[in-house]
């Protein structure tokens, strides 16, 4: 615990208050868990998945280069030079769910 927390002196009896509220927290939680059946944690959720995970990539890696590469070319005078960045991110996408799908993405995924 941090030194500028403020703690309970061991010394005082425990607040009513707190003893009550701890009471009714683990009620509900077993009231929670016996509702659900205690398996909402296990199952995945599906923004944690690899579809998800793939079609986020696919979306967001040439719709962002793309519009890098019409910034660029604005400020360069160069006005397609966002469809190159756009193969560029479809190249990129492209390389990212082979590695997702050889299993590389593994550490990224998961840390």
């Amino acid at each position: 615990m941090a030194e500028d927390e403020p703690q309970e002196d061991p010394g005082l009896p425990r607040d009513a208050r707190l003893s009550s509220l701890d009471e009714r927290l683990e009620r509900a939680r077993r009231a929670e868990a016996e509702r659900t059946g205690g398996t909402d944690r296990a199952q995945p959720s599906f923004y944690r998945s690899d579809a998800y995970r793939v079609l986020s990539v696919l979306v967001a890696y040439p719709a962002g280069s793309a519009l890098i590469g019409y910034a660029a070319g604005r400020f360069f005078g160069k006005p397609l030079l966002w469809v190159v960045m756009l193969f560029v991110g479809f190249a990129i996408a492209m390389w990212e769910v082979w590695k997702l799908s050889k299993g590389a993405g593994q550490g990224a995924r998961n840390g």
